[in-house]
């Protein structure tokens, strides 16, 4: 177990108690909320990992000083706080500057206080993950987009290694029932690398991969390798930024819940079966013949009680 999950560990140790715990949502979550869905550029990245690094001091920066910190221009900054949503920088710190006190303020009395009921706030958190998601899907071209390309694409090659694993095999899995063919790859290293090109070589288009965290070495490694053969990367990851995203073609964000001692994948999970959806509505005749085949020979085997 790593030093992180030690800690989360103690932290969500449950306590029986007989109130509900009234959990203010984390400083560091509400900030991360507002990169969550968007799409930045590399230098837009730097000014939001400097934010999430230095939310204190940060939040009370003018921007020229915000710049010179992040070493990008002014009109960089102004740009950032655009694609966020805001008219300008000046709106976007009116929003920061109670998240940074509240980062300061935020200092429990007891112990017992912070263990009060730490299963039902980490339900808490999961459920803002999937409100997350929600407001992702607002406006449903992307994912219908992205859900044509990989019904399209034969073979569809899906990747998932280390803890990603489960989530890979889940999309693969029912995948499999509306795509003619799916190739799941849960090894890195030269593994990896040669199902991926024996997906090119037989026509494959697209990639899709899962990356959460901590995030893998041998992950970016495959996905660079996937982009040298030629096919393009869908990547499923959580909102950290980092270079993952960097070598995604597309890269939509999901939160993973990391209240407990191993992380929950709800929202991962929401949205992996909306990206199902989409490519089942890619090709509605073939998705009806394949679900029917399939239950043809499932009720003739009795796979199922």
């Amino acid at each position: 177990m790593s030093s992180g999950q030690q800690a989360r560990a103690q932290a969500a140790a449950i306590t029986p108690s007989g109130q509900p715990s009234e959990e203010v949502r984390p400083p560091a979550d509400r900030l991360l909320a507002l990169f969550d869905g968007r799409r930045l550029s590399p230098g837009q990245r730097r000014i939001a990992q400097y934010l999430i690094d230095h939310l204190t001091e940060a939040a009370f920066l003018s921007i020229t000083e915000l710049a010179e910190r992040v070493g990008v221009s002014q009109p960089s900054v102004t740009r950032f706080a655009s694609s966020l949503g805001f008219s300008g920088y000046p709106a976007l710190r009116d929003v920061l500057q109670p998240i940074a006190l509240s980062a300061v303020a935020r200092v429990p009395d007891t112990r017992e206080q912070i263990r009060r009921n730490e299963l039902q706030a980490a339900v808490d958190a999961e459920i803002e993950n999937l409100e997350n998601v929600r407001r992702l899907l607002a406006d449903t071209n992307q994912v219908l987009d992205i859900g044509r390309e990989l019904a399209a694409s034969v073979p569809l090659t899906v990747l998932g290694l280390r803890i990603s694993v489960s989530l890979a095999e889940y999309f693969a899995y029912a995948a499999r029932r509306i795509h003619p063919d799916v190739r799941l790859v849960t090894r890195g290293g030269s593994v990896a690398f040669d199902a991926l090109l024996q997906s090119r070589a037989a026509g494959g288009t697209w990639v899709l991969a899962f990356a959460m965290p901590r995030h893998a070495k041998e992950t970016l490694s495959a996905i660079r390798a996937a982009r040298s053969t030629g096919l393009r990367v869908v990547l499923i990851t959580d909102p950290t930024l980092g270079p993952l995203v960097d070598e995604a073609d597309v890269a939509l964000t999901a939160a993973t819940g990391s209240r407990l001692v191993f992380d929950s994948y709800a929202a991962p999970g929401m949205l992996s079966a909306a990206l199902l959806q989409a490519m089942a509505d890619a090709d509605p005749e073939r998705t009806q013949a394949r679900l029917e085949d399939y239950e043809q020979v499932a009720d003739q085997h009795g796979f199922f009680l």
